[in-house]
């Protein structure tokens, strides 16, 4: 993906800014410090630092890790129908089980096993809210999460602002404020467990099942989604004009979910998830006949 400039007063605070921008975490990036300041008169500093960075591009693997993905990577070439249940569980039989549902879905439309919308609320087994129990208002849902969240970034000591937002039986809600960057982790993971613990406290308890629940921090998901979007158009180009395909990085299902929406649609172009987690990583490779 194309390179981002940024000038601050340290190199470490022109890092994390740049990273912060890509929304991924230093593994993931490449920086190259362009300028550094200088010593001047009574041991102050002269200038600003530069930097420049972008999302690490993510050279082929050998052919015998796909190999090794065997048959349960499914094939992936028009628009990206995903529809499960938060995750993907790897072996043969889950496999199996995933490909039935996508063949009564009907012959044109292979369903992809990333369901990487990880959005959904799973109650743990297979509980379900019982036919004569009374629905849970989503805003009694959405008041809990907040709740949470503000009494949870109040005892930290931090500054945060949670602002949500209600579309049908989803929730969206947003934590703004500064030094927040502990809270999301590396890819993300942390912000995933904080998501995981809002859902226990809003919705499980109180007997959910239905709404989807949704947390952000600092905007991260947003700035990952653009990332990650962008790096997939590179990588779709490069194979397009080499002709071999390459195989991406292990990411979590929502990263997959990006990168398959992302190339969907892009003439050419076909992709596909093989492996399983934590290793299991997009292949993106010529549609047949180009």
């Amino acid at each position: 993906m194309e390179w981002v400039t940024i000038t601050a007063a340290t190199v470490e605070d022109a890092k994390t800014l740049a990273l912060d921008q890509l929304g991924v975490a230093p593994e993931d990036a490449e920086i190259e410090v362009l300028e550094e300041p200088k010593p001047g008169l009574f041991g102050r500093m002269r200038g600003e630092a530069k930097v420049r960075a972008r999302v690490r591009p993510t050279s082929a693997r050998e052919s015998s890790r796909r190999e090794r993905g065997g048959e349960r990577g499914e094939r992936r070439g028009g628009r990206s129908r995903s529809r499960g249940r938060g995750g993907e569980r790897g072996g043969e039989r889950g496999g199996d089980r995933r490909r039935e549902r996508s063949e009564s879905r009907g012959p044109n439309r292979e369903r992809s096993n990333d369901d990487d919308r990880g959005e959904r609320n799973d109650a743990d087994g297979d509980a379900r809210r019982r036919p004569d129990a009374p629905k849970v208002p989503v805003t009694t849902v959405r008041d809990a999460a907040t709740t949470f969240l503000d009494g949870l970034f109040a005892a930290a000591g931090l500054s945060a602002t949670v602002e949500s937002s209600i579309e049908g039986e989803e929730i969206d809600i947003a934590v703004n404020g500064e030094n927040l960057t502990m809270f999301v982790g590396p890819r993300g993971a942390t912000l995933t467990t904080l998501q995981d613990v809002t859902r226990v406290v809003s919705q499980r308890r109180l007997g959910d099942h239905d709404t989807r629940l949704r947390v952000d921090v600092g905007g991260y998901r947003q700035r990952r989604k653009d990332a990650l979007g962008r790096f997939a158009m590179k990588v779709a180009g490069d194979v397009l004009e080499s002709g071999t395909p390459r195989i991406l990085e292990p990411m979590n299902s929502a990263d997959r979910k990006i990168v398959h929406d992302t190339l969907a649609n892009m003439d050419g172009i076909v992709t596909h998830s093989e492996g399983d987690d934590p290793f299991r990583r997009v292949v993106v490779s010529r549609a047949p006949g180009n």
